[in-house]
């Protein structure tokens, strides 16, 4: 069986897209069914209850696609539902269970205090999947077959090294 790292590997598409393509990768929140009906449903949504039902407040809609997106500037997801509760458009739905958002976190060594031998921890103790992992007091990595991509780590990081690769599905 594959891993899901080689699985999100495998539909992985560069970040650098072409001038044909018009939607840039985005993180979306949980429960989302398919990528066409973000792009069908929710540009005419008016209510965006998804946005408003978000206690993390990080959800937004881009100005761009005038879709859903993720920010993870202050908080992370929690998987809470409400923004699958509140969505009218059936975009987000809880019969598709996400436990993971479309998304691969990296730890950028040059920017990690860690990986420069400062005892830094700032990542790991907000990560509730214990998917950061250690090589003895420094050098922390992401365990992504452990890792949902909630991002609490991101806003944590005091050096801004936690990075991430969004991935498209259908």
């Amino acid at each position: 069986m594959a891993s899901r790292r080689d699985f999100f590997k495998s539909i992985t598409k560069p970040l650098h897209k072409s001038e044909e393509e018009n939607t840039p990768l985005l993180i979306r929140p949980p429960y989302g069914k398919s990528k066409s009906l973000f792009q069908s449903e929710c540009p005419s949504c008016e209510t965006q209850a998804c946005v408003t039902s978000c206690d993390e407040k990080i959800i937004f809609i881009d100005n761009k696609t005038k879709t859903p997106t993720l920010t993870f500037i202050k908080n992370g997801c929690t998987f809470c539902d409400e923004c699958a509760i509140a969505c009218e458009k059936d975009v987000l739905s809880l019969d598709n269970n996400s436990q993971y958002l479309n998304a691969i976190f990296q730890i950028s060594i040059d920017s990690c205090v860690a990986h420069q031998g400062v005892i830094c921890y700032s990542c790991k103790e907000p990560c509730i999947d214990d998917a950061i992992l250690f090589n003895g007091m420094f050098n922390p990595i992401i365990d992504n077959e452990k890792c949902t991509a909630c991002g609490f780590c991101i806003s944590r990081c005091p050096t801004k090294a936690i990075n991430y690769t969004p991935i498209e599905g259908e």
